[in-house]
């Protein structure tokens, strides 16, 4: 058997200590896989832990643990965009690869950190940072090779999906379940990234470079939160045959003039109720693609937690074993590029702005219980080009107001804007508008 493979954590919380748990668990499952030795050499930790092997160095300076000769792959589990970046840098620059389930890192940063893994010919392995358990990166990469991608559609933050599931299931409103997500360590004490979709963002913006061979483009994914999402509409949206869901949606669109544009947006969206991503519950998290010529394929699993983080990270270190094994290990054609398609062929194909999108509507509209007022909303909508799919007209209810719900066929966003400017300022509307966006995930 080869010389064993050297690895260090950087970080010794649920994921890391999740990490040393598996491999002394399955050590002899990974021999047969890999035909080395895997052992755990140095960890990175602030603290030192009376419960780790007293085989394995533990150093407070990360920074050296991340240059030791003693290393072959970095696993870098501490989280943050700062130090995280600079302790990568430093780990790349001195010969290692690198395993990490940092998505945020490499969704605002994964361009820099990718080129410098390149002109010192090492890799950097994500595995875990999209999806947990899912091994979705690895299926973007390798198993859809082949195809070209038309639309992805993912439920990609555990948190905001539990609290959607809960509303729709046990109808309490949204900030009674998010303190029960909170207590359950669902959640965290500032659920921001969660709630408001920053976290999912993150992860479309890595699915998407896969999917479409583009630069990692953070910045300009549309993001929108479910903190404005009440049991009104979570109610009626099933009454209508549909769920509501927070999901990441990136989607290649071709205009009249044969352009090709990418949409990048995660906000709440009414789904079927009988899609398999519309019966995704809970903590659980769910990527459906389609691609050309395979169709749609949906991969489900456990989207956090240390067993599942810790399988995806093993995964990345598994793959790079058995690169560091061949006997040209230092020629780079043994990795698959970082983001699926070779550094030099990723395209500069625009993302769309907001405006330019296209979906289905779902509009609550509330007005007085006048003559006419339905006929001057769906003349407004007619005007704008807008086709109405459905009409739901509630009883009239607090002195006289009619919730009136409208479903409408996709739309272009700009389209919608203007229409609903029209309609609240017709005398007989009461307040604002309330929409979310619509997908029948055709």
């Amino acid at each position: 058997m080869s010389k064993p493979i050297k690895l260090a954590i950087l970080g010794l919380g649920t994921v890391g200590t999740g990490v040393i748990n598996l491999i002394n668990d399955n050590l002899d499952e990974l021999k047969r896989r890999s035909g080395r030795d895997i052992i755990i050499t140095e960890v990175g930790t602030r603290r030192q832990r009376d419960d780790i092997d007293a085989s394995i160095i533990q150093n407070d300076d990360l920074m050296a643990v991340a240059a030791s000769d003693n290393v072959d792959i970095v696993i870098e589990v501490i989280g943050g965009t700062t130090f995280a970046k600079d302790i990568i840098m430093h780990a790349i620059k001195h010969g290692k690869h690198v395993v990490t389930a940092n998505k945020a890192l490499l969704a605002e940063h994964g361009n820099e950190i990718f080129a410098l893994a390149e002109a010192n010919n090492v890799h950097v392995a994500y595995e875990a940072a999209v999806a947990g358990g899912i091994p979705i990166i690895k299926v973007m990469r390798e198993a859809l090779a082949a195809n070209k991608v038309d639309w992805l559609a993912g439920i990609i933050n555990g948190t905001g999906n539990f609290i959607m599931s809960e509303m729709r299931d046990t109808g309490r409103p949204f900030a009674d379940v998010l303190k029960e997500a909170q207590d359950l360590g669902y959640a965290e004490a500032d659920p921001t990234f969660d709630v408001e979709g920053i976290d999912a963002a993150h992860k479309l913006a890595l699915l998407a470079s896969i999917a479409f061979g583009i630069p990692l483009q953070f910045d300009k994914v549309y993001c929108e939160g479910i903190t404005a999402i009440t049991l009104q509409d979570v109610n009626y949206a099933e009454e209508l045959g549909y769920r509501i869901k927070h999901v990441g949606f990136a989607v290649r669109r071709t205009n009249d003039k044969g352009e090709e544009g990418i949409e990048l947006r995660v906000h709440p969206t009414l789904i079927p109720q009988d899609a398999l991503l519309a019966n995704v519950n809970g903590v659980k998290n769910a990527v459906l693609v389609n691609s050309h010529p395979l169709g749609q394929t949906l991969y489900y699993g456990d989207g956090a937690g240390a067993g599942a983080t810790a399988s995806a990270v093993m995964a990345d270190v598994m793959d790079l074993v058995r690169v560091l094994g061949t006997d040209n290990s230092s020629q780079h054609g043994h990795h698959v590029p970082h983001l699926s398609f070779l550094p030099k062929q990723l395209s500069d194909t625009p993302i769309l702005r907001a405006e330019q999108m296209i979906t289905g509507y779902y509009l609550r509209v509330h007005a007085y219980d006048n003559p006419g007022v339905l006929a001057d909303i769906t003349r407004i909508l007619s005007d704008a080009g807008i086709n109405i799919d459905a009409i739901l007209q509630k009883p009239a209810h607090k002195a006289g107001q009619v919730p009136i719900i409208i479903l409408t066929l996709p739309v272009v966003e700009s389209q919608m804007n203007l229409a609903i400017e029209k309609i609240e300022k017709l005398d007989a509307i009461t307040d604002k508008v309330v929409r979310i966006r619509l997908d029948e995930l055709a």
